[in-house]
């Protein structure tokens, strides 16, 4: 996996700037656009071969689970920045109660002020369709049209939900091939 899952990336930035290169626009929507549905795809057709490898719908989108953990792509920047850097752009929403629900146990323990808080909202239905025990593989790239993939690294974080910063477990560089 450890050369498969990065020929994916690099696959879906080839493919997300072929489109851009097609509909010749002068923003990159084209590109983040395509990008976003080309991570999953290329994921899907890399992985699936694998013993074990089983496909499953998450919103709109299927992503493999292999040896019972599902592969998840988050592009986190768009310039070469540590993966220590990753945050993401909301708190809650699928990507929030994936990580929260199959990532690690936080090691970050919220201050208890003896103050009823609200509860967490329900977490997304499509996680259902996966069994509980569950872990999640973050694989985490940055990558850019000009640029390329320029960092790619995969492991396990847990979301800090005031910064929405991921906090990392552990994690590994992902050797890019030579292009």
């Amino acid at each position: 996996m450890t050369t498969t899952v990065p020929e994916c990336i690099l696959r879906a930035h080839e493919r997300a700037r072929g489109g851009h290169e097609g509909v010749h626009t002068q923003t990159h929507e084209a590109y983040g656009h395509g990008l976003y549905a080309a991570q999953y795809e290329e994921l899907v057709t890399g992985l699936a071969g694998l013993p074990g490898a089983e496909p499953v719908r998450l919103q709109a989108r299927t992503v493999v689970v292999v040896a019972g953990h599902v592969v998840f792509p988050i592009r986190y920047a768009k310039k070469d920045v540590p993966v220590t850097a990753a945050r993401l752009r909301r708190a809650s929403g699928l990507r929030a109660d994936l990580i929260r629900r199959h990532g690690p146990e936080p090691r970050q323990f919220t201050l208890d002020l003896g103050i009823e808080l609200p509860e967490d909202d329900e977490p997304h239905m499509d996680l259902l369709r996966l069994s509980p025990d569950t872990k999640l593989v973050i694989v985490a790239y940055a990558c850019a049209l000009a640029s390329g993939v320029v960092r790619l690294e995969w492991g396990s974080a847990e979301l800090r939900r005031e910064d929405r910063a991921l906090l990392w477990h552990y994690h590994e560089p992902l050797p890019l091939p030579r292009v």
